[in-house]
């Protein structure tokens, strides 16, 4: 609960205490007034300050200073979560300028610190409907529908699998503070001969840049060329170490721009000296627990990264045993079949056979009666010659029928032998076919995935005791390695990261709309051409000497 006495810094400490805060150098408490950015002051009440008196009083909990190297610097994991929101705000709200093959990369480090790995199955297409990811001036720049957008950001989103939400926003942070107006406070300032000129305030030191053109500044000075800065009125002085130098002024619009670019130099210089000394104990207990944690995190990555490993081949190997029940089954279905085929033949061939028996005894009864009557033709021939010549015919005949009835009889004899062979055959078959059944029946049951889980594979199954983990020296060791291992990566990342951009911007380039390029946009390009960046162009700049740099801003 506030109270009435409570100074800026009783507020201060309570709103990082209630964050579990331990990097506080960063931040400060912001407020407006009069269309100016203020800092509340620490050793002052927070009721004698000009914050405004309307209830309820808002102040702002935000980042005053940024770190050179964010991934050297920030310790916490709550203070990097600080930094990539208010970074993300700044870029997404345009007071950083991004290029747009920049712009869609950090896009894909926003959405993986949001949602994790990538999952077709989940992040299905029109998922990022609803999200604010990229500045609205990149999107205006370029004739490409919110799905195609959509498609590039997922297709780099992708590619981040396996990083946790803490190491995607790292990498977010990495990208950003590369950008020419990454932590750079900008106020309008004169210098002698009354030109119109920008300052910049950032970790590295106070740049020039003329009004028009925020990303490359015309001369710089870094914070351990700087001996003394104060202020007089409007009138703002900066000395330099060099005693022979002289001092350099310049005039702000108003005395509370002075004082706050006062508490930003002072801010951003000792933080400066104080990077290149030795850690105090407190930074280095929080380096050693922020060590410490993240090697338990990685631990504890690994277990849950075998544990998915098992379970996944786990769930193979139930796809697999299901799909072979299912294969079972489709071939005991046909051997079930092809006995029913077997069944059928069998009774149809019997009753064949039966018919084709009766058939020649039917054709054997009257053979016999042809012979009797061919007897008895034979005892009547006697009657007379007509007769005997008819009867010698009718014998003639009878004879002829009865080699006929005969032969008829042997061939439904031999029908009938061939029908009870194939009989055999298809008794036979009828045997293997119920053979093999029963064969397939038995190795169902051993395949089968419905039985208890204390019958599957040994490989399968895994114990409490296997996903457990000591801390060791070793451990932390190995973990040390790794990370002077990733130091010596970085350049290799670097390359990496430059070749992303450079195919992102060539697969974008020919939708792009030239007549909607800013100001900024047009400058970055001609930056890039120029193979200028921050980094190099700070470089060229302070290895001028400082008197001619001082001689430079004044005749600017």
């Amino acid at each position: 609960m506030f109270q009435v006495k409570w100074k800026g810094k009783d507020l201060f400490d309570r709103v990082c205490r209630t964050l579990g805060l331990r990097e506080t150098w960063f931040f400060g408490l912001r407020y407006n007034i009069k269309d100016t950015a203020a800092w509340l002051k620490m050793e002052k009440r927070v009721l004698d300050q000009e914050v405004p008196k309307e209830e309820p009083i808002t102040l702002h909990f935000l980042a005053k200073f940024y770190p050179e190297n964010a991934e050297e610097e920030l310790v916490q994991d709550i203070t990097q979560h600080l930094f990539f929101l208010q970074v993300k705000r700044k870029i997404l709200e345009e007071e950083i300028h991004c290029p747009p093959e920049a712009s869609v990369l950090l896009a894909s480090y926003a959405v993986h610190a949001k949602y994790g790995d990538y999952d077709p199955n989940v992040h299905k297409p029109g998922f990022l409907a609803e999200e604010e990811l990229l500045p609205k001036r990149v999107i205006n720049l370029y004739q490409m529908t919110a799905e195609m957008w959509e498609e590039r950001i997922t297709a780099c989103y992708a590619e981040h699998r396996g990083r946790t939400r803490d190491e995607a926003e790292m990498e977010y942070l990495k990208i950003a503070q590369d950008l020419d107006m990454y932590g750079v406070n900008y106020f309008l300032i004169r210098n002698k001969k009354g030109t119109d000129l920008l300052l910049g305030v950032d970790a590295l030191g106070l740049h020039i840049y003329e009004p028009d053109n925020r990303l490359t500044p015309k001369c710089s000075f870094p914070w351990n060329e700087i001996r003394n800065i104060s202020y007089s009125d409007k009138e703002f002085t900066i000395k330099p170490l060099d005693k022979k130098t002289n001092v350099f002024k310049f005039n702000s619009s108003r005395l509370r721009v002075n004082k706050l670019i006062l508490q930003l130099c002072i801010g951003n210089h000792d933080l400066f000296m104080r990077r290149r000394r030795v850690d105090s104990l407190e930074v280095q207990q929080m380096k050693a627990q922020a060590r410490e944690e993240r090697a338990r995190k990685q631990v504890e990555r690994q277990r849950l990264q075998r544990e998915k490993q098992l379970r996944e081949e786990a769930e193979r190997a139930r796809d697999e045993l299901e799909r072979r029940l299912i294969q079972l089954q489709d071939e005991a279905h046909m051997a079930n079949e092809a006995l029913l085929r077997s069944e059928q033949t069998a009774d149809l061939l019997a009753e064949k056979a039966q018919i084709a028996e009766e058939e020649a005894k039917l054709l054997a009864q009257k053979a016999a009666e042809a012979e009797t009557e061919m007897q008895r033709i034979k005892v009547t021939a006697i009657r007379g010659q007509e007769e005997r010549r008819l009867m010698e015919q009718k014998m003639l005949e009878a004879e002829m029928l009865a080699l006929k009835m005969a032969e008829e009889s042997e061939r439904r004899a031999k029908e009938a032998d061939q029908l009870k062979q194939d009989l055999q055959e298809a008794k036979e078959s009828e045997r293997r076919a119920k053979h093999k059944l029963l064969e397939i029946t038995s190795r169902a049951l051993y395949t089968s995935p419905g039985l208890p889980s204390d019958s599957m594979p040994p490989d399968l199954s895994f114990s409490r005791e296997n996903l457990s983990f000591d801390f060791k020296d070793t451990d932390m060791k190995r973990l040390s390695m790794e990370i002077e291992k990733e130091k010596v990566e970085y350049m290799e990342k670097s390359k990496h990261l430059q070749e992303q951009l450079n195919e992102l911007k060539t697969e974008i380039e020919s939708l792009k709309l030239k007549e909607r390029e800013t100001p900024l946009d047009i400058i970055h390009n001609q930056n890039t051409e120029q193979g200028t960046s921050k980094h190099s162009n700070f470089k060229k700049l302070t290895l001028q000497s400082t008197k001619s740099r001082v001689a430079f801003f004044e005749e600017l």
